[in-house]
């Protein structure tokens, strides 16, 4: 089973509540090989919502508000459902402060990407070994998990 972030799946579940759809992924769901999560929504954050950056070690959304809990929560729920599911590979969405595999935005508001850190829920992913990969990445590998 695959684990994919569910704005890929074309869940409208992100910040400004659109979605960031790739085909293939939406078509792995519809097959059930594979299961769409959204830590930011299973933490209890609204669709739509403030963008939010990780500072330091708190994720700050654009307004000075720390949500880095929700953040959190969300993520530890999302592991779960990902164990549960045995996946040992997730697409995540790059770039996101929950699921940037590779990369995330610098906590200055400015769109600058920083490839020193992975997002929150990215890094839980990782630390229990979960092979994690971005959309562009699962584009290019898309014949191994069709």
């Amino acid at each position: 089973m695959i684990l994919i972030s569910a704005c890929l799946a074309g869940t409208d579940c992100k910040y400004n509540g659109k979605n960031n759809l790739v085909e293939e992924a939406r078509e792995l769901v519809r097959q059930r090989k594979a299961v769409p999560v959204c830590p930011e929504t299973a933490g209890g954050l609204p669709i739509p919502r403030w963008p939010a950056e990780i500072i330091g070690d708190r994720v700050i959304n654009d307004h000075g508000e720390d949500v880095t809990s929700c953040y959190m929560d969300g993520a530890a729920q999302c592991l779960q459902v990902c164990l549960k599911n045995a996946c040992r590979i997730a697409v995540l969405k790059s770039n996101s402060p929950s699921c940037g595999p590779h990369s995330v935005y610098d906590g200055t508001f400015s769109h600058t990407v920083v490839t020193d850190r992975c997002g929150i829920f990215a890094q839980m992913l990782k630390d229990n070994g979960v092979e994690c990969i971005d959309e562009a990445e699962f584009r290019e590998r898309a014949d191994e998990f069709v």
